[in-house]
C-alpha cells in the first residue's frame, strides 16, 4: 500500500519541499567485520553508511531514483571504535535543476559509557533520474530555520568551487592531451 492510500492529501510531487521533509537517520553497531587492525571502523565502511543516509534524504526530496554524483568533502573528526552505535543524520542543504546536496553528520555512542562524539561529516551531491535512467528535475528546497538557510547558501558557494575546479581539470586534461599530441608528431 503507497503512502497516497494512506495518506489521499498528500502531495507526493510538491514544487517546493522544506528541508525537515528530507532528514534521514541511520543507526548501525560496529561489529568486528567493519573494523581494521586496530578495531577501528573502516573509513570505507563509514563512507558506505554515509552514502546511503544521503541517498535517503535525496530520494525524499527528489521522490525519484537519485545516483550519487559526488562525495564533495568528507571529515574523518576521530575513530569509531567497535562496539560502538553510530548515527547518522542527513538532509538536502540545497537543490538545483536535477542535483541536490545533502550533507551528513556522523556521531558515535559508546555503549558501555553513553558518551556520544561527533565523528564525520560530509557533503555529497546526488542526481535525481527518471524511469528511463535520465536525469529528471527536482523540486526547490524551501530553508526555515538561520541554520537550514547557512547550509542553502554555503551549498551554492561550495557548487560554484566544484564547478572551477572541473573546469581546471578538464584544461589540464585538454593541456596533457595537446602536449602528447605535439610529441607524437614531432617523433
Amino acid at each position: 500500500m503507497s503512502i497516497q492510500n494512506l495518506h489521499p492529501k498528500i502531495d507526493l510531487h510538491p514544487k517546493v519541499r522544506t528541508v525537515a521533509s528530507t532528514q534521514s537517520e541511520k543507526t548501525e553497531i560496529v561489529l568486528p567485520n567493519d573494523t581494521n587492525m586496530l578495531g577501528h571502523l573502516l573509513g570505507g565502511r563509514l563512507m558506505h553508511f554515509i552514502d546511503l543516509t544521503g541517498a535517503m534524504a535525496a530520494y525524499r526530496h527528489s521522490r525519484a531514483n537519485v545516483v550519487t554524483a559526488a562525495m564533495d568533502h568528507i571529515d574523518f573528526i576521530r575513530p569509531v571504535r567497535l562496539g560502538d552505535l553510530v548515527t547518522l543524520k542527513s538532509s538536502v542543504n540545497r537543490a538545483f535543476t536535477s542535483s541536490m546536496e545533502v550533507g551528513v553528520k556522523v556521531w558515535a555512542e559508546n555503549t558501555r559509557t553513553g558518551e556520544v562524539a561527533h565523528v564525520a561529516s560530509a557533503y555529497l551531491v546526488f542526481v535525481a533520474l527518471d524511469e528511463q535512467g535520465r536525469v529528471a528535475r527536482v523540486p526547490q528546497l524551501q530553508p526555515e530555520t538561520p541554520d537550514e538557510v547557512r547550509r542553502y547558501e554555503d551549498a551554492l558557494r561550495r557548487r560554484e568551487h566544484r564547478e572551477r575546479e572541473s573546469v581546471r581539470r578538464t584544461a589540464g586534461k585538454l593541456a596533457v592531451a595537446a602536449l602528447e599530441a605535439e610529441q607524437d608528431t614531432s617523433s
